[in-house]
């Protein structure tokens, strides 16, 4: 598991000086959110429907031991089995387990964050077994040899070109002289690569967006169609989900996906939305023999009842990290582990600890996109702000930053002292950036300026402003 307090300044340093994501990130970036605008403006009941979701997931987490029980109620009258991991190897070695009870050689994979969470496909390969990403995005990525840098999208990072070196490298028993030069030309080499696989597979994995107590059902959303073929034809599926997705009915699931697609890629639905309920029955014509969900905690059970527990209601749309212009400058590599952007500046400080992820909750301007596009909700710049708190009262932040804040605290706590810093330090920077109405090197702050311009301060205080239109009286 990497450090983002350690690596987290370097990779930034790294990602800022890389072409090719810089122009992977100006090219896609901005769809998703012209994408969400216009789904949003589409629906005029958009933001009711958040505020019932926001509800639902609510409900969910002040009852959740009731419903996590009357799902497994309901998995097992089905014919299923769910297995509880409290920790990442518990899933690990569960899953392992029934794999080998399956004999298992091939093992297809549907997208799953919680698989990437606890680093299943290393542990399937320790073991003797072959994982097979059935996501093209994911595909690539586990060509690479990398993490997803999206939630929704996980090569968004790459462009056409390094998709088409990567394939020549990989596909080796092709023509050399095909033609790549085009993505329909490369999502059929993908799908001619992958087609075989699926029927090799002794076990198809999958992820959940959704579990429904109500039916003991589980919910997958895709636009590729992988999902369902990773879960109908291999004789054993297991489905991988944490704790949180649980919902009520599927009436509830229905409510938050219609604020899902939207949210995400800014479709109305996603292209499938795949229902499966226990193995297959008499008469069925297709379907797994066995079926089990492995359902993790991995920590989340401790953010119960804290003021972080806002941050369960995610579901993952990755809306926040489109909106996020520190992630769209940066990329999510940069972030330094499995969850980037705004909710990984939550969600991994809560699973790997804030002392190995401090500096992921600074890595926000705070203007509040993510909270604004966030179909549940969530209060984003509050949670993390309650990060920041944590690692300060943790004596995690810097001494020279500890030291400057209780300078700060000292000073705004003296109004007199804090006007006459107030006027000397505008009167000192507009005369740094008098020629350009810019500072682009400033002593103690080179963090800033090294790629970004700070504004030269024009004019009076608002403080003495404000004063003199309040007739000398703050």
């Amino acid at each position: 598991m990497e450090s983002g307090s350690v690596t987290f300044p370097a990779n930034v340093a790294k990602a800022l000086a890389d072409r090719q994501l810089q122009h992977a990130m100006t090219e896609t970036g901005p769809r998703f959110i012209i994408k969400r605008s216009k789904a949003r403006e589409a629906l005029p009941e958009f933001d009711r429907l958040r505020d019932i979701s926001r509800d639902i997931k609510n409900h969910v987490l002040e009852n959740l031991d009731v419903y996590l029980e009357r799902y497994e109620k309901k998995v097992t009258e089905a014919g299923g089995q769910v297995h509880w991991a409290s920790t990442a190897e518990d899933a690990r070695q569960t899953i392992i387990g029934i794999c080998k009870g399956a004999d298992a050689k091939i093992i297809t994979k549907g997208k799953s964050m919680i698989s990437e969470e606890i680093d299943l496909n290393e542990a399937l390969e320790k073991a003797g077994m072959t994982p097979v990403e059935t996501d093209l995005g994911e595909y690539l990525i586990q060509l690479r040899h990398e993490r997803p840098s999206h939630i929704i999208a996980p090569a968004v990072h790459l462009t056409r070109d390094q998709v088409e070196a990567d394939f020549r490298k990989a596909h080796t028993w092709l023509p050399p002289e095909r033609d790549l030069t085009e993505i329909p030309a490369l999502v059929e080499e993908a799908r001619q690569v992958l087609r075989q696989k699926y029927l090799d597979a002794d076990v198809g994995i999958t992820g959940a967006n959704f579990l429904i107590a109500e039916t003991g059902t589980s919910i997958i959303v895709t636009n590729e169609g992988n999902g369902d073929l990773t879960q109908t034809l291999p004789k054993v599926h297991i489905v991988i989900a944490s704790i949180e997705k649980i919902v009520p009915t599927l009436e509830d699931a229905a409510t938050i996906l219609r604020v899902l697609a939207r949210s995400a890629t800014g479709q109305d639905f996603s292209n499938y939305t795949t229902l499966s309920t226990g193995p297959r029955r008499p008469g069925d014509p297709d379907g797994p023999v066995e079926y089990h969900v492995v359902i993790l905690d991995n920590g989340r059970s401790n953010v119960l009842g804290t003021e972080f527990q806002d941050m369960l209601r995610c579901i993952r749309c990755g809306a926040c990290l489109n909106h996020c212009p520190v992630y769209q400058a940066v990329g999510g590599h940069a972030y330094g582990w499995v969850y980037p952007g705004p909710i990984g500046a939550v969600v991994t400080p809560a699973l790997i600890g804030i002392a190995k992820a401090k500096h992921l909750p600074n890595a926000s301007s705070f203007c509040g996109r993510c909270e604004e596009v966030c179909p549940m909700r969530i209060p984003l710049p509050h949670l993390m702000r309650n990060w920041r708190e944590k690692e300060f009262e943790q004596h995690l932040t810097p001494a020279a930053m500890r030291s400057g804040i209780k300078f700060w605290a000292y000073a705004a706590r003296h109004p007199r002292l804090y006007r006459w810093g107030a006027r000397l330090a505008a009167r000192v920077l507009g005369n740094l950036g008098r020629d350009k109405g810019r500072i682009t090197s400033l002593p103690l702050a080179s963090g800033w300026t090294r790629f970004r311009d700070l504004p030269a301060p024009q004019g009076r205080t608002f403080l003495d402003q404000w004063r003199d239109r309040r007739g000398g009286v703050i």
